[in-house]
């Protein structure tokens, strides 16, 4: 794994990446909780995330937000920290040249965060957000939400209730074939806590599920363009004499 510094809007921006084997391989970006509430790269539903997609052949990354760690600037109560997720999510892309597929995730305040940044750009496929504050942030601002993807939370969770997310999400429009599944995590709070692995679980079964639609859709696109130039390439037969 490798430690970055990235230049950022605020300066260094400080990031954790695992480059994936392959040509073309997928990306994900994850994106950490609140920094006031002590959210860090570090946080274990971060690194769960991040280590989920890398063992899906994902080339990942994780990253500090302004004002935490050694990543420089000051708490923007989200303004910011979405511009510092869209400098990274550019620097990833610049070191993965065509990637299949772009994915995004993030926990509580990472995830609202996320679920901001895939409306801003129209190249994420995916996304994964995990305990959005609900009651905190209002998520009609997905009018129309551009992507599919699943947002998980525990039932036990009492910073963001799983009751308040499914009442904001009653507000929330959806594009054309796109689809925003929910998941709970039974006996899980906030953070997960002794809960992780089936966290894990429930994400990976979501993500190899689409992975495996992605896969069959892109193989039959390729299969179509390839019978299309066969016909082109065939020889053209004289007219039958009658």
């Amino acid at each position: 794994m490798a430690e970055l510094i990235i230049s950022g809007p605020a300066g260094r921006i400080e990031a954790r990446y695992v480059p994936a084997p392959g040509e073309n391989p997928p990306i994900a970006l994850i994106l950490h909780p609140h920094p006031k509430a002590g959210g860090t790269m570090q946080d274990p539903v971060t690194i769960t995330l991040f280590e989920m997609f890398s063992a899906h052949g994902f080339s990942t990354m994780r990253f500090n937000f302004r004002g935490v760690g050694r990543s420089q600037g000051q708490f923007d109560a989200g303004i910011a920290e979405l511009s510092d997720a869209a400098y990274v999510l550019d620097h990833l892309e610049s070191l993965n040249e065509s990637p299949s597929q772009c994915w995004v995730a993030g926990s509580s305040f990472g995830a609202y965060i996320c679920l901001q940044l895939l409306m801003r750009r129209p190249e994420i496929d995916g996304f994964v957000a995990v305990a959005p504050p609900a009651n905190h942030y209002d998520l009609s601002f997905l009018a129309p939400c551009p992507a599919s993807g699943i947002i998980i939370s525990g039932d036990k969770d009492v910073v963001a209730p799983p009751q308040d997310i499914d009442r904001s999400l009653t507000k929330v429009r959806v594009q054309r074939g796109e689809v925003i599944e929910r998941a709970t995590v039974t006996g899980a709070n906030h953070f997960f806590q002794g809960k992780l692995e089936e966290l894990e679980k429930t994400a990976a079964v979501y993500l190899k599920r689409r992975m495996k639609a992605h896969e069959k859709a892109t193989k039959e696109a390729k299969d179509a363009k390839d019978a299309r130039d066969a016909a082109k390439l065939a020889p053209k037969l004289p007219p039958t004499q009658s």
